[in-house]
């Protein structure tokens, strides 16, 4: 726990004071500005945050001309009218000094740390003029886009599909892929899941009162303390989840997928799985029983470390609060190669008890559309998606669209890491340039030299973000973005158990010469020649075909700020339905048990939910079963090495952030005291981490809340960008150590390795 007192406060100052001093002799930072009142645009502002990827809605208003002070937005009551620590740092992004407000051109070598200022009319003409002749030379498919999944990544990937390339890359193969593409092969559809109203939760390794959820975190803190659900954590390590959990077991790292396997074993063979829900719902479920009958409790403590006797005992108590009980699907999804069947064995055990659109179970959601029909009535407006006619054909492959068993990822992000072999490697064509939009892969991607060789090696680099990040560091052309702050965005809808709707807004006006994401898009298309495929002028033309130019409409939402519609609604839960047929004198009739069961359909080729799927088995030959397959994660004579999310940062994101960087601007390495004595560390050492590809220093934090064979470091730190002040040169740099990875099926990069822990 972070304790802060007066000489914190002080340190805390002073490093502010310094790092003022050094940002100043930066071009293009805010430190060069004559600081001015802020100007409020409303005395209160309703917006969504954007300092982690959940984007809360928030609430917000300018206090004496100095500083914003932030809130929740109680509309949204499963938020509760509350934000994080992260979130109420945000203002401190506005007068940070090192924050860049004005566009930056490198005049140095990549890395070197050498910019001018330049306008943002020579900016949008250099990387023009460069886009052009690549694309003449090289051809369109040359040219890789990514950005941070989640507002304004739309207006980049437009000007992707404007100028001709295929190659567009979210964060997913990084952070949430294997979950997501899981569910997809599945279900057909992402899943949500309903903590809040669960009475018994596995949770394997999804910290969420760390990597905060504000929704989905309050969801499960009401699930323990006002309704008694027991929590069973499955982790290598103590965290916070572990701490609140009524049991934690130190499982081994990677092998979560085992237990998962070993639960469904005794749900089947025990017959405590619910027998007419897979008769009617489920396809599949003979061949899995077959695969699965081997995996007993027993084998799978031989290799998770989990005792045969506390799986078996887990299984049944779960099984005894069905349906009203969940396996966490999880979040940050890569703990072994084998993601995607590990998440398709968590989705399985939930399968198996009928849990599918029940309280405290998982659903698939209600957006406006389906609700409607449902009602028989126009409950909630249903928004329109903005179109382009005449969008360039694109006949160049993606670069990770050389392998089918991939299918599922090429139109759900993307492999992110496939830019590193096309271009160091021309797999399977070479790249020239690349364009990002709020994305640090020098932090997120793994093997950070070869990040870095792939940075120096391209033609073009191109980074629009608020600060000089480790990855920005390496670009030719910095476009300074406004922070979510300053700027205004489409609608998003928010919908989960009924349809909901929230926007972004200004709250300040813009500070310096930044601006927002989806102008420089726009600009940048513009300068490209490309104005025919940008028919808005702005965002509220945007916000106006959303709504379908219903004024009273927007400007309700606008003032509101999050919109919700209806009833919530969960297709088999008896009192959801009838609740809404209440409501809803015209809603579609329901079935002989009172639910609307019979109207789920899943968006998979069968209509019905896949225990085993063909297409699967299709894009990857023996892979249609969900199966355990050994994984060697490390060498005899080394250390697991893991890696979680803190409450008070964001991945890379946030860690050069004023506020958030005095609450912690470390990560000290978690070692067992029996592996730290037999190495004579103690808590402060300086110590050092080597893997295959990368060595680290840091410092040792001696703690029983780990493992005895594995080490643990929170992610983010450990910047190598001189710029960065605050958060150079501080902690382990967990990329560094990361072998360059791609799992199958899912794609998604690896966050487990082995590594020798040395006393420096």
């Amino acid at each position: 726990m972070i304790q802060l007192n007066r000489r914190h406060f002080l340190m805390g100052a002073g490093a502010t004071s310094a790092t003022c001093a050094l940002a100043s002799m930066l071009p293009g930072s805010l430190a060069a500005l004559e600081k001015q009142p802020l100007k409020g645009v409303s005395s209160e502002v309703a917006s969504i945050c954007e300092m982690c990827s959940t984007r809360c809605p928030i609430k917000a208003r300018i206090v004496d001309g100095k500083n914003v002070f932030i809130t929740g937005n109680k509309e949204a009551k499963s938020f509760g009218g509350k934000v994080c620590a992260r979130g109420g740092a945000g203002h401190s992004l506005l007068y940070d000094s090192q924050r860049i407000v004005n566009p930056l051109k490198r005049t140095g070598e990549r890395g070197e740390g050498k910019w001018a200022e330049i306008s943002w009319d020579e900016a949008y003409q250099y990387i023009a003029e460069k886009l052009t002749d690549i694309k003449q030379q090289f051809g369109a498919e040359t040219v890789a886009f990514s950005s941070k999944s989640g507002s304004l990544d739309g207006h980049l990937f437009h000007l992707a599909a404007t100028f001709g390339s295929p190659n567009t890359f979210t964060h997913a193969s990084t952070c949430p892929g294997a979950y997501e593409i899981a569910a997809k092969a599945m279900f057909g559809t992402k899943m949500k899941r309903d903590l809040s109203n669960s009475k018994y939760i596995i949770n394997f390794g999804h910290n969420i009162y760390e990597g905060i959820n504000m929704s989905e975190t309050r969801g499960m803190m009401q699930a323990q303390m006002d309704k008694g659900a027991k929590l069973v954590v499955f982790e290598p390590r103590f965290s916070v989840v572990a701490d609140k959990a009524d049991e934690w077991h130190a499982i081994r790292p990677g092998t979560d997928v085992s237990v998962a396997l070993a639960l469904c074993h005794v749900l089947i063979y025990d017959h405590l799985y619910d027998h007419d829900f897979i008769e009617k719902y489920v396809v599949g479920f003979e061949e899995f029983a077959a695969e699965v009958k081997k995996y007993t409790p027993e084998w799978a403590e031989t290799i998770s470390d989990v005792s045969a006797s506390a799986i078996r005992r887990i299984a049944h108590e779960f099984a005894s609060k069905a349906p009203h009980a969940v396996v966490d699907f999880g979040h940050r999804a890569t703990f072994t190669p084998e993601e995607f069947d590990m998440r398709r064995a968590i989705y399985a055990v939930n399968i198996l008890i009928g849990n599918i659109e029940r309280k405290g179970g998982i659903y698939m959601g209600q957006k406006a559309p389906g609700y409607n029909k449902f009602a028989g009535e126009k409950v909630a407006p249903e928004l329109v998606t903005p179109g382009v006619e005449g969008m360039p054909k694109i006949s160049a492959i993606r670069i990770d669209q050389v392998d089918k068993q991939y299918k599922l990822m090429w139109s759900s992000g993307g492999i992110y890491q496939t830019i590193i072999d096309a271009t160091l490697e021309a797999k399977p064509y070479q790249l020239k340039a690349w364009v990002m939009s709020r994305t640090n892969p020098m932090q997120t991607l793994t093997d950070r030299a070869k990040v870095e060789q792939t940075l120096k090696a391209l033609d073009l680099v191109v980074c629009c973000d608020l600060y000089i990040s480790e990855t920005a560091a390496y670009a030719d052309i910095i476009l300074p973005e406004s922070t979510y702050l300053e700027r205004d965005e489409e609608i998003a809808d928010k919908s989960g158990k009924n349809p909901a709707y929230y926007v972004r807004q200004r709250v300040v006006e813009t500070i310096g010469n930044t601006r927002p994401s989806w102008q420089i898009f726009k600009d940048l298309g513009k300068a490209l020649g490309l104005d025919k495929y940008y028919p808005w002028d702005n965002i509220e033309t945007l916000q106006l075909m959303q709504v379908n130019r219903d004024h009273a409409l927007l400007e309700h939402i606008k003032k509101i700020g999050f919109v919700s519609y209806g009833k919530p609604l969960m297709l088999r839960e008896p009192e959801m339905v009838d609740e809404f047929v209440k409501t809803y004198p015209n809603a579609r009739n329901v079935d002989a048990d009172g639910t609307y069961a019979t109207a789920m359909h899943f968006k998979t080729p069968s209509g019905k939910i896949e225990l085993t799927s063909p297409q699967v088995e299709d894009m990857a030959p023996g892979r249609g079963v969900i199966k355990h397959r050994h994984v060697q994660l490390k060498q005899a004579d080394e250390l697991y090495f893991i890696q979680g999310k803190v409450a008070v940062h964001t991945n890379g994101a946030t860690h050069n952030i004023p506020m958030l960087s005095n609450l912690m601007s470390n990560n000290a390495v978690w070692i067992h005291p029996l592996t730290a004595g037999r190495l004579n560390i103690h808590s402060g050492d300086a110590i050092q981490l080597t893997s295959s590809v990368g060595t680290e220093e840091g410092t040792a934090l001696v703690t029983p809340g780990i493992r005895q064979d594995t080490v643990f470091a929170y992610m983010g730190f450990g910047s190598k960008n001189k710029e960065l002040v605050r958060a150079t040169g501080k902690g382990i740099h967990c990329g560094n150590l990361l072998p360059n990875a791609i799992a199958p099926i899912c794609g998604m990069n690896l966050h487990t390795t082995g590594v020798k822990l040395v006393k420096i």
